[in-house]
């Protein structure tokens, strides 16, 4: 009897040192009075952070934060330019990689055919990867099938199942199982040019088509029975998709403006006839150059889940210095051909000056703090990633070196200087991510790399951000 009181008294007595315990750790890393205390002391309405808050709280950060310094020594010479014809605009979609891909190959098409102007037909291409996108979502919710929904890959998929987003690969893996049609053949519509709204519904629809598959697995069905599910559903999507934004054509006449009194004949195409005639491009001749310091240089690299076709190619990528990536883009500008990039477009440019130069918004000396952060601490915790793809097109050279780089932009030309961005070399070192280059262009040593067994990223790495 008195041994068990004395285990009461004990057990009392842990219960007691437990809870202390879990209250202090309860209490620990909490915002403190004594925390706010210091933050009031701290904060000094002295003459210079009386003037800076007068500023901030009646003007726009960024006007004040505008350096002036840089702005002053901008110009746009450019020792090099490509010639081009003609901005385009993407207007409220995220198709930037469409419209990015497309650009690099319109001055191959103007000059092969000598046009006044031409234009693909991006919303083609925006048909195709939607239906692709559909039938990749469905799929994989039949892969799938087994998981616990607070999987992570297959969170990833419900998360975004008929976004926009993409890269160069997703071009390529359309086009050749596509093909390519001019812009007149099928134009934007107001859905391809805003596609919030039916990314919107269509999305719901898939996510209501993928709880049905899990639940006829779970009675039982078989994955024929779950596959002639899908067919019936991609079916509908067809239908939503030619009703936003039209129907794709089989095939097509087309003419062209040959010179001021000359039309070429009337001939008939299918898109990949209409591909191979006029652009005729070998797509598995570029190659895709990363700048990630986050991981070793060197090195072959394969993002996992990253394909809009189900039985496509995943991004496909060697890490490189990003001094080689600026060699191998001089390389092919002063050859006159056009490059695909990726960067992170949110920092440091401005859209009405046409400017992306690195410190173009000093916000450390407007709110007197230490903001300087490398590349790759800006990649480790989510301050930057790759997020919009452009066309480099010009580069200026001074004692050898690029100092500033011509890009094409594809939100119209009412923005920038006439839809045009100078991009300071600064500016490339620090948010330029991937180039994608023809091969004649990159060192043999590079391309040999693409030979190696490559290091396989999941899905949720930072790396594949530009696909959402």
């Amino acid at each position: 009897m008195q041994a068990l009181s004395v285990f009461r008294k004990i057990s009392i007595c842990c219960l007691l040192i437990l809870f202390t315990a879990v209250s202090i750790l309860a209490g620990e890393g909490g915002l403190t009075k004594s925390i706010i205390k210091k933050s009031r002391e701290a904060y000094k309405l002295d003459i210079p952070t009386r003037a800076s808050y007068n500023a901030v709280t009646n003007n726009d950060i960024r006007d004040l934060a505008l350096n002036r310094d840089i702005v002053r020594n901008h110009n746009e010479l450019f020792s090099h330019k490509i010639k081009t014809k003609g901005i385009v605009d993407q207007k409220s979609s995220g198709r930037c990689w469409v419209f990015a891909w497309l650009n690099t190959m319109r001055p191959m098409v103007i000059e092969k055919h000598d046009l006044d102007k031409f234009e693909f037909s991006q919303n083609y291409l925006t048909f195709w990867d939607k239906m692709e996108k559909a039938n990749r979502f469905l799929e994989y919710i039949i892969e799938f099938r087994e998981r616990d929904l607070e999987d992570r890959e297959l969170t990833l998929i419900l998360e975004s199942p008929f976004s926009d987003g993409g890269y160069w690969r997703y071009a390529v893996n359309l086009i050749k199982k596509y093909g390519l049609v001019p812009k007149e053949i099928m134009p934007e519509t107001n859905s391809s040019e805003n596609t919030r709204l039916m990314n919107r519904v269509i999305s719901k629809k898939l996510r209501m088509d993928a709880a049905q598959i899990r639940k006829m697995f779970q009675n039982g069905a078989s994955v024929k029975e779950l596959r002639k599910f899908k067919e019936d559903k991609l079916i509908e999507v067809y239908r939503l998709l030619a009703m936003n934004i039209g129907e794709p054509p089989v095939e097509f006449e087309w003419r062209y403006q040959i010179d001021d009194t000359t039309l070429s004949d009337d001939k008939t195409y299918t898109p990949l006839s209409f591909f191979k005639k006029f652009v005729g491009a070998e797509l598995d001749d570029f190659v895709c150059l990363y700048n990630n310091p986050t991981r070793a240089y060197g090195e072959r690299y394969i993002s996992s889940m990253s394909r809009n076709l189900y039985d496509g190619e995943d991004f496909d990528h060697v890490n490189v210095e990003i001094e080689r990536l600026k060699e191998i883009a001089k390389a092919s500008i002063l050859d006159n051909q056009p490059l695909y990039f990726s960067s992170d477009v949110g920092k440091d440019q401005n859209s009405d000056l046409g400017m992306m130069a690195e410190n173009l918004y000093d916000y450390g000396t407007l709110f007197g703090i230490d903001l300087d952060m490398s590349k790759e601490d800006m990649a480790l915790y989510l301050h930057s990633s790759s997020n919009h793809g452009m066309s480099l097109i010009g580069v200026d050279i001074i004692d050898g070196k690029p100092v500033k780089w011509l890009v094409e932009n594809s939100w119209g030309d009412e923005k920038g200087s006439d839809g045009l961005w100078t991009m300071y070399d600064d500016w490339f070192d620090n948010y330029v991510f991937y180039i994608i280059a023809r091969k004649k262009y990159v060192p043999r040593n590079i391309l040999k790399l693409f030979d190696k067994d490559p290091i396989i990223i999941p899905p949720w790495d930072p790396i594949a951000s530009f696909i959402k």
